[in-house]
């Protein structure tokens, strides 16, 4: 009993560990995603020679949030974060272990089947399982997400309105009533649902007439969890807007941001705006928006907006 108490804490720890020490970066990415850019695009060209705009890496961006808000500035938002992975982990762990089936029982399913249609049974199970577990885990936690995500906005205007976890459910709950606590649950949940049927149907597909050799496969299946990632990762920069907005901060209101009436109403401005991908890379980012090409450099047509942005801090 000791030992399993041991090893689900270290399933925890461990990654609450580097949770803690890759939150900077993290919180970066978030301002980056509900569009805060306050430092000016440069001049410069891509790998291809053509004009562009740079915007900072993630790394100057850290360092902008350190110089206005001190080291420990930094780790806005790091303990909702850490409180809402905690419960998602508890949930989902939990959930898992609920959830049985009538046949489970039969080993010729459970333990490495050999009939095709054992092993088809055995992937559905799993599928249901995890998609069902990732729900309730996400809809538990979604709360304190929120509260992490409006702390780490506040940057944005320099408020103190979402400050401790018990002043920020009350918080919550004046500027948007019990909705609030799931502002952006939609497109998270659409997300991650995708996500679990892209990873699960192409792992399938893939161990059963891709890869015989077993050695390759856990290459394969990063490679697909990088892909799935990357073709939902909309789904995220929409979620986080939608949980920011209309909240009562800088970052959530005009003209820092439009105030949606709804997910799909902020999917079509982002897409409209070619902004469904910002923060997806943290290295090598571009500005996207209107510019014009003067004497082979790149100019911002609203270069004013960054100048607005820097003096809201």
């Amino acid at each position: 009993m000791l030992q399993i108490i041991k090893d689900e804490f270290h399933e925890i720890a461990f990654p609450m560990f580097i949770n803690g020490i890759s939150h900077p970066i993290e919180y970066a990415k978030v301002l980056i995603q509900i569009g805060y850019e306050p430092i000016p695009p440069r001049p410069t060209t891509t790998l291809f020679r053509q004009p562009a705009l740079a915007l900072p890496n993630v790394f100057q961006y850290v360092k902008y949030i350190k110089s206005v808000d001190g080291f420990s500035g930094c780790y806005r938002g790091l303990i909702p974060k850490l409180c809402a992975f905690t419960v998602s982990t508890v949930a989902f762990k939990k959930t898992s272990k609920c959830i049985k089936f009538s046949d489970k029982s039969n080993k010729e399913v459970n333990e490495y089947p050999s009939k095709e249609s054992s092993r088809i049974k055995k992937s559905i199970y799993e599928f249901v399982r995890d998609l069902i577990s990732k729900m309730i885990a996400i809809i538990v936690s979604h709360p304190l997400d929120v509260i992490a995500l409006r702390m780490m906005a506040q940057f944005v205007g320099g408020e103190t309105k979402y400050n401790g976890l018990f002043r920020s459910f009350v918080e919550v709950y004046k500027e948007n009533g019990i909705q609030g606590y799931y502002a952006g649950l939609a497109p998270r949940l659409i997300g991650n649902a995708a996500v679990i049927i892209l990873v699960s149907s192409s792992t399938y597909v893939i161990d059963k007439y891709v890869i015989t050799d077993l050695e390759f496969k856990p290459y394969f299946t990063s490679i697909i969890n990088f892909i799935v990632a990357t073709i939902t990762y909309p789904f995220l920069v929409v979620s986080h807007c939608m949980a920011v907005n209309n909240c009562g901060l800088v970052a959530g209101l005009p003209p820092q941001m439009p105030i949606y009436n709804s997910w799909l109403d902020c999917w079509s401005h982002l897409s409209a705006t070619n902004q469904l991908k910002r923060g997806n890379s943290l290295l090598w980012r571009y500005y996207t928006g209107p510019q014009v090409i003067i004497n082979g450099k790149a100019i911002p047509l609203n270069k004013d907006n960054f100048h607005l942005q820097s003096k809201i801090q």
